[in-house]
């Protein structure tokens, strides 16, 4: 059965915790999954995390602590000992380890290395911590298991078993030369069936899917998606191999990305949770909204500047909201389909034949809606003739042109290296706006003529 988080179980884990019954406390966390411990922490104070954190063993609570939300996982390390932190690190995967340090304030990181025992875990742990956070070596983690190409093959089972041990998952085995570099991979089943006299260089797989160590972590995402890859290695310039990253890894960092792209394409700058302060909650929507304010004060000026237009044509007045609405949302609708294009590398040919496109596919939309329009505004508001064509031109030559700008736009930051999410929600909307009144009275001039 999955695991539900009820308030009965909430409430039953709080009466236990305040019984000091610890031996039923353990019974009944027991059989639940790390995962699903940590979901039950996150609705407990600090106080009653902290208790169970105490309770169970380093092993089990250090996977609780990778799985609780980020704000609960900083409270709980600020309880801990850098000696209690070295013990659960200890129990980590190199990269989930990192990542756990580098959550702490530099001083303390330090404390907490220097409490780890195990030497090798610690040196390991300082190479990943040099890595850029955004690229392979910040993803990936040391633990794999790797064979020499010159072994036999009955001393490479003895070896991989040794290895084995110190790996959550066995995803695949690297052949590497005497140098270090990676010259293949090996097939278990290839190893098996192999005599054991037999050397690895006589069976290993020379085609092996890798990644630089300084290649950007969304290069890598791409290249696991495209290949269907469970685990990759990662090199440096001289095909040395440094660790692997996982596919869990490649799943939570497309989580991150898809949140922050989405806070991006909502206006907001940085990332952010609902529980975080008004003031981190403030800078992180307030340029954007400056950016639409001053867009609205641009529209408005636009607007009085023909106030003498609105008081001979009225009708013009009511259909300035449909104007701004069907650019904002034309334009939010073409920049959504180029950045998920962008995301998923799958935007390809030239740009002038994206653009064309789109204002093929606008000029259809427009001439469709212009239809309904001409209609609705002639028979249900009644307005004149040379009104309705004023109308329709201009909801057609404003749904081109937001497609356009929709397009255009984020091809063009993302060429520039720049974040192409910024493009959609508020940035696009605003500009749309903006430009679409502007082209309304335009038109409105020019047929009829004030």
């Amino acid at each position: 059965m999955p695991f539900e988080l009820t308030e009965d179980l909430v409430n039953q884990v709080e009466s236990l915790i305040q019984n000091a019954d610890d031996k039923a406390l353990q019974k009944l966390l027991k059989d639940f999954h790390y995962a699903d411990i940590a979901e039950i922490l996150d609705e407990l104070d600090l106080d009653e995390a902290m208790y169970i954190i105490k309770l169970l063993d380093s092993e089990t609570t250090a996977d609780i602590l990778m799985e609780l939300d980020e704000d609960n996982r900083e409270k709980v390390l600020r309880n801990l000992s850098a000696k209690e932190i070295a013990e659960e690190i200890g129990e980590l995967d190199t990269d989930d380890a990192a990542d756990i340090i580098s959550e702490l304030p530099e001083e303390r990181q330090q404390e907490v290395i220097s409490q780890i025992e195990d030497e090798e875990h610690k040196a390991e742990i300082r190479e990943l911590l040099a890595y850029d956070d955004d690229t392979a070596g910040g993803l990936m983690a040391k633990e794999l298991v790797k064979v020499y190409e010159t072994w036999t093959v009955a001393g490479c089972l003895r070896r991989i078993r040794g290895q084995a041990k110190e790996v959550t998952r066995v995803h695949s085995v690297y052949v590497v030369d005497k140098k270090n570099r990676l010259v293949g991979r090996l097939s278990l089943k290839d190893l098996i069936v192999a005599k054991s006299d037999q050397k690895i260089s006589e069976i290993y797989i020379s085609s092996v899917d890798c990644v630089n160590v300084n290649d950007d972590a969304e290069d890598v995402a791409r290249v696991m998606q495209k290949y269907d890859l469970e685990a990759i290695p990662v090199v440096d310039d001289n095909q040395i191999l440094l660790g692997r990253i996982t596919i869990d890894d490649i799943v939570d960092l497309m989580k991150e990305e898809a949140e922050k792209d989405y806070q991006l394409a909502a206006g907001i700058t940085s990332d952010v949770e609902a529980d975080d302060s008004i003031w981190e909650l403030t800078k992180a929507r307030l340029p954007w909204l400056l950016i639409g304010m001053f867009g609205g004060i641009g529209a408005a000026s636009i607007i009085n500047g023909f106030s003498d237009a609105m008081t001979k044509f009225p009708a013009l007045l009511m259909f300035i909201p449909l104007i701004q609405a069907t650019a904002g949302n034309v334009g939010v609708q073409s920049s959504a389909i180029v950045v998920q294009g962008l995301a998923n590398d799958t935007i390809d040919g030239k740009l002038f034949s994206r653009l064309l496109k789109e204002f093929l596919l606008g000029l259809v939309n427009g001439l469709a809606i212009a239809a309904i329009v001409l209609l609705i505004s002639h028979f249900v508001f009644k307005t004149t003739y040379y009104e309705s064509l004023t109308i329709c031109v201009a909801l057609i030559t404003v749904i081109i042109m937001a497609a356009l700008i929709g397009t255009f736009i984020p091809i063009f930051l993302d060429k520039r290296g720049i974040d192409a999410a910024v493009a959609t929600g508020p940035f696009i909307t605003t500009s749309n706006d903006v430009f679409g009144i502007l082209m309304y009275f335009v038109i409105a001039k020019l047929i009829l003529g004030f």
